[in-house]
């Protein structure tokens, strides 16, 4: 189905053009990722890694504390932590005591700072990866970081400002209503089909793929 028919329907669910677009994510101004610096990003990164299978509120109400006992989350002394200081993490009642989590926050400092010595920054990197692959994105996150996997990527990259699609129950029931996705949701295969349908909406509309998800998970559900 063409965009412009997805877009009529949704305006219709939500009450028209001025409700809608009140409802779709900012768009980042140009130089705004590279703008943000590393200890950010390993912030961003840690809080949509703890809020996966966990109640979101609760690691939000608690997001301070996350940042104290972090201490501003900079990557070049997180990716070489000593295990005495993740061990003392696990007991520190200012966060969620998850130790699986806590371990991801040097392997994903890592990755931020591997990314940072060949591109001058993470933000500089998540720049150049056109939002046309954003699959090849996401697996190289799953690869190089820690419990990236499934929609925590994709929440990170929302949340910094990388213009990309999310692949939320409604927007998975919306893509299998237009016959635009029938692999098994978080299969590769599914990430490819929904690339491909973002991206031809993208061409057809000009919108931010960031705002054709938001959209189209609007026209599903009740």
């Amino acid at each position: 189905m063409p965009f412009s028919r997805i877009y009529e329907y949704a305006l219709a669910r939500k009450g028209g053009e001025q409700e809608l677009r009140s409802l779709l994510p900012p768009v980042a101004e140009p130089g705004a990722l590279e703008a943000m610096g590393d200890d950010r990003y390993l912030a961003e990164v840690t809080r949509c890694v703890f809020k996966a299978g966990f109640v979101w509120r609760v690691i939000e109400n608690k997001w301070p504390g996350f940042e104290a006992a972090f201490e501003g989350f900079v990557p070049v002394y997180w990716q070489q932590v000593p295990p005495d200081v993740l061990e003392t993490l696990v007991r520190d009642e200012r966060i969620v005591r998850n130790m699986q989590k806590i371990r991801t926050v040097p392997e994903n400092a890592r990755m931020i700072v591997d990314a940072s010595k060949e591109y001058g920054s993470f933000g500089a990197f998540l720049s150049h990866w056109p939002s046309d692959d954003q699959v090849g994105l996401l697996m190289w996150l799953k690869r190089h970081g820690a419990r990236l996997g499934g929609a925590t990527a994709q929440y990170f990259l929302r949340r910094v400002g990388y213009d990309g699609f999310i692949l939320s129950s409604d927007v998975i029931t919306a893509l299998r209503r237009e016959e635009m996705m029938d692999a098994s949701p978080g299969s590769k295969k599914a990430l490819i089909q929904a690339q491909k349908a973002f991206t031809d909406w993208h061409q057809e509309k000009g919108l931010p793929y960031s705002h054709l998800s938001r959209i189209l998970s609007y026209t599903a559900g009740d």
